[in-house]
This record gives structure tokens, sequence and C-alpha cells, in this order.
């Protein structure tokens, strides 16, 4: 044990040992956690909850409809709908299949027959639809992701199965559309961990120049995400958080880049002291001890800012907070345990060809092309800080650009699956809100006032039957049975009082068709009307739900949340970078740098969705997103050249710990940011506009934190204003 490569001074010999051991035993604990927790990630979409009823807060108005609609139905249904087409009009072998259709689909387990209706025809004669409802919920018994998906696909087999020449057949309704969501995220642990992957390879190959180096890190960061799959996966099985498709992809590569962003910034710092120790474990402590504050803070900083997230009201922000603060904790203690001891046993040839030797020549502050850009930037500081504030401010213009009111879900997909193409048919020939009708609780003795009410609302249907007492279809089902001759109408357009729900505990449900889609804004502002009708009714206690009301509730509270959380956040990341510098002005430099970063970063995301990608608009939730993104992520290269910066002060002064602290980090930085934002950027893999936007706003902030604000702005500003920017602390008075 006296040294690892053979070589070695004996002052460390007496602590090597401890070490050693500790260290040891934590690699070989992460290893096999990690290796086990992999085998969890394939069953994480088993635990998902993609439905936004799923992530709306108890108190929410639509929330309080769904738990009180359970009374008066046992099955809990998603309106579902199999779309047929022929342009030139459908013919007798056309309607022959759909009546055998409508037959077939109700046989299938999982469809509730009681709510399925015969086919209707488009007034034109060109399509038809079949209503599919989906069953979303028996009882207590809530249905999987999954098994709505295989009741899905096992309709559209039916449905596509001997289809004549010219009928086009499509899924639709809000039951294959969130099916397409389903769909959309399957096999997220394979196709967004195989493309992360690749990216962080090739990307560490340019970096290290090294045929086996990027091994590292990419499997360190693998293990570490096998340990917080382990962790996450009971969590979200058993109710302790909810977990969507969109939180396990930005798991993923959130947890690929940080990793390789700490691998980074210790292989580098590995590297630095091989040139000055023989013994490669003495080089690997000195690593440690100066690596180890800067990515514990970074990490603690993300922690803390994503946990921020668990204050809101939506449950998918609150899930995401805890899921991907868990991938980062377990990042940054597998990156400062595992991967040490990792490097140490293998060797110096891991860098091979460029290995490192014990010759003393490590001083990257004197040479190389980030000090003579740091020995230009000083130059002329004022001037460049300035210059670069301007053009970010120029950027942060277009902010006011960004659409931030909601994704429809026909605009919410980057490709079209077959619910899109179906629901613009659907919408085309038939009405629009048919399936996915207001739901209305009251009073039952304001039953009347209510409905009289919610007729008169402005995005209500007019036609005959459009606001009634809920149908309750077990009824419809013996009378249809029994032959009973109370099915007509009555005047009034809704069925006999006989075939309707009774009411429970002196409640009553009543359905009001709108006539709009149900995630349209058009469908939202009809919600609003109606509450604003219907809440003022004295002794009718009336509450609104429905899935039009479901989706608008879930936009309030994002915007609720992003209100909230953002400035929790940065009041959060100041005191961890107040603790961390020692000092006052440091920390609301780097904060405000990074703020400017971020507006600068929204302004370009408008002009980018705008007018290149043309994407319909933004979900109120993005601008928060990328915010805790951008801002815990963009203050790590901060973190990573200032807490340089200050052991470079306490040695060569304010104006030179600067310039060395540049000169030494600005390389391995520029290189964490490419990866991250690499990383991110492939989350465009999964066909989501939300997705999508993230994952362009946070690749793009990224590097513009790493190449403009942390290369120039910061750098520059810290230079200009000189030791005072270490106020109040001892090195604020020291050599400038």
């Amino acid at each position: 044990m006296a040294t690892v490569d053979g070589t070695g001074g004996g002052g460390g010999r007496a602590r090597r040992p401890r070490i050693l051991y500790l260290f040891a035993g934590l690699a070989v604990l992460w290893l096999l956690l990690g290796m086990f927790g992999g085998q969890y990630q394939a069953k994480l979409a088993e635990v998902q909850k993609n439905d936004n009823a799923a992530f709306l807060p108890g108190s929410a108005e639509s929330t309080r409809v769904a738990d009180e609609s359970e009374k008066f139905r046992s099955v809990q249904t998603l309106p579902g709908f199999i779309v047929y087409q022929r342009e030139s009009g459908l013919t007798a072998a056309d309607k022959a299949k759909i009546a055998a259709d409508a037959e077939a689909f109700r046989a299938v387990p999982g469809v509730d027959p009681d709510q399925s209706a015969d086919p209707q025809f488009s007034t034109d004669g060109t399509a038809a639809n079949v209503s599919v409802p989906l069953v979303g919920k028996k009882g207590d018994v809530e249905v999987t992701g999954d098994e709505l998906v295989d009741v899905e696909n096992a309709v559209v087999d039916i449905a596509k199965k001997d289809v004549p020449d010219g009928l086009t057949v499509h899924s639709a309704g809000p039951g294959g559309l969130l099916v397409a969501f389903i769909e959309a995220f399957e096999g997220i642990d394979g196709v967004l961990l195989l493309a992360a992957g690749l990216v962080v390879i090739v990307i560490l190959l340019v970096v290290y120049r090294s045929p086996v180096l990027w091994f590292f890190p990419l499997f360190s960061s693998v293990l570490a995400l096998g340990v917080s799959v382990l962790i996450i996966y009971p969590l979200a099985k058993h109710d302790v958080l909810t977990l969507n498709g969109q939180s396990q992809g930005i798991l993923f590569v959130l947890v690929i880049g940080a990793g390789t962003d700490y691998a980074l910034l210790l292989v580098s710092r590995y590297r630095e002291e091989l040139h000055t120790h023989a013994s490669r474990v003495e080089a690997m402590i000195t690593a440690w001890r100066g690596a180890a504050p800067a990515i514990a803070a970074s990490a603690v900083t993300v922690v803390l800012g994503l946990l921020c997230l668990y204050l809101g009201e939506l449950n998918s922000n609150k899930s995401l907070g805890p899921v991907t603060a868990i991938g980062i904790a377990c990042t940054a203690l597998v990156m400062l345990t595992f991967l040490p001891v990792f490097l140490v046993l293998c060797g110096r040839w891991v860098f091979w060809p460029r290995i490192p030797h014990f010759d003393q020549q490590a001083d990257l502050a004197s040479h190389g092309v980030w000090a003579r850009f740091a020995g230009g930037l000083v130059r002329r500081p004022r001037m460049a800080w300035v210059s670069t504030a301007i053009v970010l401010l120029a950027c942060a213009g277009a902010m006011t650009t960004l659409k931030v009111d909601g994704l429809s879900t026909t605009d919410s997909f980057t490709n079209d699956p077959d619910a899109i193409l179906g629901q613009e048919i659907f919408d085309a020939h038939f009405s629009q809100g048919a399936g996915a009708p207001a739901v209305i609780i009251a009073n039952v003795d304001r039953k009347d006032e209510v409905i009289a009410a919610a007729e008169k609302v402005p995005g209500v249907s007019t036609d005959p039957g459009a606001v009634c007492v809920q149908i309750d279809y077990a009824k419809v089902a013996r009378a249809i049975a029994t032959g009973s001759p109370q099915l007509r109408p009555g005047a009034d357009g809704c069925l006999p009082a006989s075939l309707q729900v009774s009411e429970v505990d002196g409640r009553i449900a009543v359905e009001a068709t709108i006539t709009h889609r149900y995630d349209t804004p058009e469908a939202y502002d009809t919600v609003k009307a109606l509450r604003a009708a219907l809440h003022p009714i004295a002794g009718a206690d009336a509450l609104v739900g429905g899935q039009s009301a479901i989706n608008y509730d879930t936009q309030q509270a994002s915007a609720h949340d992003r209100n909230l959380i953002v400035p929790i956040v940065l009041v959060v990341i100041l005191i961890v970078l107040g603790v961390l510098l020692r000092a006052l002005v440091a920390p609301l430099l780097l904060i405000a740098t990074v703020v400017l970063s971020f507006a600068a970063t929204l302004g370009v995301s408008a002009l980018v969705f705008n007018h290149v990608f043309g994407f319909a608009n933004a979900d109120p939730g993005f601008p928060l997103f990328a915010f805790v993104f951008l801002v815990a992520l963009g203050i790590d290269y901060n973190i990573f050249l200032m807490t340089r910066v200050r052991e470079e002060t306490l040695e060569h002064g304010t104006r030179s710990g600067i310039v060395r602290g540049l000169s030494v980090t600005g390389g391995v930085i520029t290189s964490a940011g490419v990866v991250l934002a690499a990383t991110f950027a492939v989350l465009g893999v999964l066909p989501l506009v939300f997705l999508a936007e993230v994952g362009f706003a946070v690749a793009f902030g990224v590097l513009m934190d790493t190449i403009v604000v942390r290369s120039i702005l910061v750098p520059a500003l810290s230079y200009d204003i000189g030791k005072k920017i270490w106020w109040p602390s001892k090195l604020a008075k020291s050599a400038d």
C-alpha cells in the first residue's frame, strides 16, 4: 500500500490506507447498486402517470369534480373515437364495415360497452365516427397507461382489419390522443439513453483525444442513473411521488449531462496533478480536494433549486423536483467516490496517447489558448463586459414575443401520430365538443337553476339535450335489454329521469356540451364563463369540471408555480453562493449575469420557436422549467470558475487570480457546457413539442452561459470591479 504506481512520498503513506479503504468500499457499493438499479430502468414506464388529472392538486375545482363524479358512476371513462373517411362518399361496404366494427369494439376488454354508441355519419356522407369509451377507472381500481395503450391498440387493430380500398381509418378523441402521448414515451430508456450516450462519446473523444478515457465518465454516469432509478422506482410505485414520461426523460439527460460535467472537472484537475505528483494516489487526493468543493457546491445548488419545484401546486412540477434532485445527488456522490477509485486503479494509461507524466509542467495559467484569451480579455475589460451585456439585452428584448398560452393536444407533437390525423378529420365533420362535455356538480335542489344558467353561457351548445343531467349508462343498458319504451328523449332533448344518474348526498351531476374541442383556448374560455355564471347561484355550490376544466386548471396551476418558484430559486442560489464564496458582491454579480443570460435565452427561443420551428405555442410551464435548469445549471459554470478564482486569489491577488482562474478552467468548463448542451438537445428525439422546446432552450442557454457569460461577461466584469467583488470578506482588503 506504500504506492499504487510504484512511487510516492512517505508523507501520505499513513493516511492512504484509511482513504483507500473508505473510497474502495463506496466504489464497490455504487457499482453493485448501479448495476442492480439498471434492471429497473425499463420498469419506470410501469409507474408513469401521463394524464393531466394525475397532476392537479386536490384543491383544484376540476379535481373536486372528478372526485364527486365517482359517486354517480362506478366506471370512469376516457372518451375515444374511431374515425372513418372516404372523400368520395361512404359506400354500402364502408357502412357495413363500420357497423360491424361498432359491435366488435363493445366486446374488447377495457372498452365500456354501456357507454358505446351507434355510428354517427357526417352530413356530407364522407365520414363516420364510432364512440369507443376507454375505461380509466373502475371502482377504486385505476387503469395504467400501458393497459390503456393495449386496449386502444386492440380497438385500432379491429378497425384497420379488412378495410375496403379507399377507406381511411384513424383513432381520435381524448383517449386516442392520450395513448399517442404514452406511446411517445415508450422506449424512452433505450432511445434517449442511446442518443445521449453516443453524443457524449463523440464529444469526449474530441475533448480528451483519447480512445479510452471517454468510457470512465460515461460508465460512472450510467451507474449514477441506475442508483437513481433504484430509489425513484419504489417511490413512484407507492405514490410517494408522481412520475411521468417528461420527468423520466429529463432525469436521463440530466444525469448523463451533469455526470459528465462533474467528471470533466475532476479528470481535468487529476491530469493537472499527475504532472506534479509521482504517485497517482497523491495526485488524486490533491485533485479531489481541489475539485470536490466546486462539484459539491454545484450539486447542492442544483438539488436545492430543483427541490424548490416541490413548493408548486402542480404535481408534475412537485414530482420533477424530487426525481431530478435524486438524480443529481446520486450523480455527485458517484463522481466523487466511484470515479476517483476507478481512475486510480486503472493507472495513467487511461489518458493514452497523451499520458501525463511527473514533469512539473502543468501550469496552464501561463500557456495555452485560454491563457492567451484571458490575457487579451483583461486588456479592455470594460468594453468586453459592456458590449456583451448589450448583446444579451438585445436578445432578451425578443422575450416579449414568447407565446406561453399552452399547447392544444394536436399541437403538442412534432410528428403526426394516427390520433392527430383522426382528430383533424373528426373536427372537420363533427361537433368538436362531442365526447368531452363540461361536468357540473351542484346541489340537487338548485338543479333547474344551474341548467338554465349553463344553457345561456356562450360556448355551450344550443342544440336540444346539450345540457342535461348525466346519463346512467347501466340503466340505459338494462332498458335496451328489456325493450323499454323510455329511451326516447323528452322535449328538452334529455333522456327521462329514470335513465339519469340518481342524486347522491343531495348532489347531482350535469353535463354541458361545449361547442369547441376540449383542449382549445375557446373551450377554456367556456369553462371560465360557466364558473362565472354558476358560482354565484345561491345554495347551488356548483363546481365545473371535465376534460377542458382539467386542462385549464393545469395551465393556471402551472402559471402560479412559475410566479412562486422563480424568486425562491434565486434566493436559495444566492444564499448558497454567499456561503461558498464567503462574499456578497460576487454572488449578486453571478446571479445577475445568469438571469440576464436566461432572459436572452427566452428571447432567442421565442424567435426560433415562432419563425424557425413554427411551433404553435409553448406550455405555461416552459419558462419555469427553462429557468430552473438554466439558472441552476448555468450557475454551475460560474461556481467552477469562481471557486478556482478564489483559490488563485489567495496566492496571487484578485485580478491575477481572475486571469489564472479563467486560463485554467476555460477548456474544461467549455467542454462541460458543450456536453450538457448536447445531452439536453437529445430531448428532441422524442416527438413532443414541450420537450423539444425545453431541450433547445437549455442547450442554447447552457452554451451561452459557457461561452459568453462565463468566458467574457463574468471575468471581465469581475476584473473591472477588482477586489471589491469579495466584499465583505477579508479578500476585499487584500492585494488587487
